[in-house]
């Protein structure tokens, strides 16, 4: 198992939201251990984007995590449904590597497949990579969204370069382009060939640093902040994604789950008793992944009430289930459905 290097672990101190950096340290270091040499000055590549016909080739499902409870509990449930839904008609899947970046191993690198940090691992051998999140569940099989050397990505309605134009020109001057090139995405969900990250990877890298070391940068974005990081450095390489509105879905806003590939359960969902949204206020029924920030939901968890919408109850349908023979401790397996 591989270990993380002193420099890493600066860069790891800046905090959770830099969590993906560890996937493009190593995806640098692949680099340059294949051509000998990587140069520092980062140059732009534009290139025109031409349509291929290799949509079908696997990727490789490479998910950032930490070692807390936390995040652990929602990596099996991720985890779960990616080898349910794996060898399902229609999915590209290929294998899959929980990237660890605490700089040790922890209890579920015998469970779930895990590197911790760095070099590359083995098996991280596909032409495209999806970049996936702990609170993903994969309801449905997940072909390859991109289209050859157009990645594909999902649209966020909270990104919107626009709206921020002052910031985001001190990354993307106006000589670069209007900012209607930059995308509404973030870093995940977003498929992409591997070696347009490698391109892409430096310059999300230094943009986050340069954003995060910004205060007026750091506070119009907080959270989010990576995720512009990666839409403006996609844009300084000329690079365009396909918006698939149908690669996730986010209860409680989106009510059915209908083809959706991805549910994202990061809101909170707060209903009366009736089913009606109460978001904002704490609801006589709630499912917040946040309630378990020191463990895993319970094993019974209380049925929503009637009048909710399909997603929320699909995303209800897969909270957690003590199995205690599972892995020799305490672990969770995911329902199937209400």
């Amino acid at each position: 198992m591989g270990r993380v290097s002193p420099i890493l672990l600066v860069l790891l101190s800046l905090g959770f939201s830099f969590a993906t950096y560890n996937l493009l340290t190593m995806i640098i270091h692949n680099k340059a251990s294949n051509s000998g040499s990587w140069d520092s000055s980062d140059p732009v590549i534009r290139e025109e984007v031409k349509r291929s016909g290799d949509s079908e080739l696997k990727y490789h499902v490479a998910l950032t995590a930490t070692d807390t409870v936390y995040s652990q509990w929602q990596c099996r449930i991720m985890y779960y449904w990616y080898k349910k839904t794996k060898d399902m008609p229609g999915s590209s899947m290929g294998k899959f590597t929980r990237i660890l970046h605490s700089g040790v191993s922890d209890k579920l690198v015998d469970e779930i497949p895990t590197f911790v940090v760095d070099p590359l691992p083995e098996g991280l051998d596909r032409i495209y990579i999806l970049m996936a999140e702990p609170d993903h569940i994969f309801v449905n099989p997940l072909p390859n969204l991109a289209y050859g050397n157009k990645p594909a990505g999902f649209p966020f309605f909270y990104i919107k370069p626009a709206d921020h134009e002052k910031v985001v020109r001190k990354y993307y001057p106006e000589e670069s382009g209007p900012l209607t090139d930059i995308d509404p995405i973030g870093n995940s969900p977003v498929i992409i060939k591997k070696s347009m990250l490698e391109d892409i990877a430096p310059t999300w890298v230094n943009i986050s640093l340069r954003m995060k070391d910004d205060p007026e940068t750091d506070k119009a974005f907080g959270w989010v902040l990576e995720m512009y990081a990666y839409a403006v450095a996609s844009a300084l390489h000329g690079v365009r994604h396909i918006l698939r509105k149908d690669f996730m879905l986010q209860p409680p806003w989106d009510l059915e789950v209908g083809e959706t590939f991805i549910i994202h359960y990061t809101y909170g969902c707060d209903y009366n008793l009736k089913g009606k949204l109460t978001y904002g206020k704490i609801g006589e029924w709630r499912f917040d992944k946040r309630s378990y920030l020191n463990g895993p939901p319970p094993r019974n968890l209380s049925l929503p009430p009637p009048g909710v919408p399909e997603s929320v109850k699909e995303a209800h349908s897969t909270g957690v289930e003590l199995d205690e023979g599972y892995r020799g401790f305490t672990s969770f397996i995911v329902l199937g459905s209400l």
